[in-house]
């Protein structure tokens, strides 16, 4: 299994679409920037706060 991260510019919007297209958020989010999901599957992934 692979473990994706995807940057974005804005964490909300990220989390909300992705949530929209059917992931779930994690119960265990350890960094402020960094949201863990789960997709369909129940396989994990990041979307991670580009800051750059």
């Amino acid at each position: 299994m692979m473990h994706f991260d995807f940057q974005v510019g804005d964490l909300d919007s990220a989390v909300a679409e992705a949530v929209a297209l059917g992931a779930t958020p994690a119960e265990d989010q350890p960094q402020e920037n960094v949201r863990v999901l789960l997709d369909p599957a129940g396989h994990p992934f990041c979307l991670c706060l580009d800051e750059g």
